[in-house]
């Protein structure tokens, strides 16, 4: 694997936290969103991460022995809502309060999701030390010449 194959991991890596951080973000942001465009209260939603994997046909092994990029990294294979439960709670007042006064709240657990928030930025930060180490390396590399 070359510097830059090393480069573009850690660039998948954070391009795929960048978009965990905004989907969290999402999810705390409706906290009290009890009726969206369907009618339901809004469901938490999670990222799921998958390898990048490479074809195996001749074409794609060639390639990628051209343009030295063997490396893999690391995409968003999809994005799901969670179906758990909505949380019930006990307010009459409330527009949506149903006839024995219970709102359905969405599934997000505000705790859970800035625990979730402090992971993926450390991985953020720990993608830009790898990326910054190996754009270290190869300044240093390029001053050998000199």
């Amino acid at each position: 694997m070359s510097l830059f194959s090393s480069m573009n991991v850690s660039a998948t890596g954070m391009t795929a936290q960048r978009l965990r951080m905004d989907t969290i973000s999402e999810n705390i942001a409706n906290v009290n969103t009890t009726r969206g465009e369907n009618g339901e209260p809004y469901r938490r939603k999670s990222v799921v991460f998958e390898e990048i994997t490479q074809n195996n046909s001749f074409k794609s092994m060639l390639n990628s022995y051209l343009n030295d990029s063997s490396a893999g990294g690391v995409k968003v294979s999809s994005i799901y809502e969670d179906q758990s439960a909505f949380i019930q709670t006990y307010d009459p007042t409330h527009p949506d309060a149903d006839e024995e006064g219970y709102v359905s709240m969405p599934n997000v657990n505000t705790i859970e999701e800035m625990t979730n928030l402090i992971s993926a930025n450390r991985s953020y930060e720990a993608n830009i030390t790898a990326f910054n180490a190996t754009k270290s390396m190869i300044s240093s590399a390029l001053n050998i010449g000199k």
